[in-house]
């Protein structure tokens, strides 16, 4: 978070001379605790100060980033998740491609009945299938989408950092959040994490408004 003058004044003093009151740092200012109050409030509920009752502020010795990385650790997937768009692996590649358009997304979610997860078909793979002169409504998804178990995905209770570093590490546009199947068989589909997702949740971190 972007810190004012007088915020980064507080923290220097509390550095510098911590642990101490409020009264005393505005003293320092040469303002009112009334005045400091708020950016008081601000640095210790971001992170930055640490306040003990009939001893004052400390300094915690934490660096912006090292809160930011903290702060991204505590947003879950479950926050952030997206409702899945899918398929069936009897879908033709040519409805495949027209619900990809239609839904504005680069991922299709390959599922049988009870939205167990069987398949991931990308944009790649359908354009890859489109080339030459094959009839596309004669091909189904399930010949050329990644099956299981060569699938990354991700769960409900992970971080979203986590999920970032998967579509970082594993190239892919975007994660299937899944569960456990109460048949005990396979995995169920309940979300999607996508690159937008994890620009979202910065964009939402650097402004404090929901995108």
């Amino acid at each position: 978070m972007e810190l004012s003058k007088r915020q980064e004044t507080i923290l220097r003093i509390v550095k510098d001379e911590g642990p101490i009151t409020g009264e005393q740092i505005a003293e320092k200012l040469n303002l009112t605790r009334a005045t400091l109050r708020p950016d008081l409030a601000i640095l210790t509920m971001s992170g930055f100060l640490d306040a003990r009752p009939r001893v004052g502020y400390f300094y915690s010795g934490k660096t912006g980033n090292q809160l930011l990385g903290e702060h991204l650790r505590k947003l879950s997937v479950k926050e952030y998740k997206s409702v899945p768009v899918v398929c069936q692996e009897e879908t033709s590649v040519y409805d495949a491609i027209c619900t990809m358009f239609l839904e504005d997304v680069g991922t299709l979610f390959v599922v049988r009945e009870g939205g167990i997860l069987t398949g991931v078909v990308s944009r790649k793979d359908l354009l890859k299938s489109s080339m030459g002169t094959r009839d596309l409504s004669s091909i189904p998804v399930g010949v050329i989408m990644t099956r299981m178990p060569n699938i990354v995905s991700c769960e409900l209770d992970e971080s979203l950092l986590e999920a970032a570093s998967k579509l970082i590490r594993n190239q892919v546009d975007a994660l299937p959040v899944v569960k456990d199947a109460e048949s005990g068989d396979g995995v169920e589909v309940v979300g999607r994490i996508t690159k937008t997702t994890i620009t979202k949740a910065f964009v939402e971190l650097g402004g404090g408004e929901a995108v």
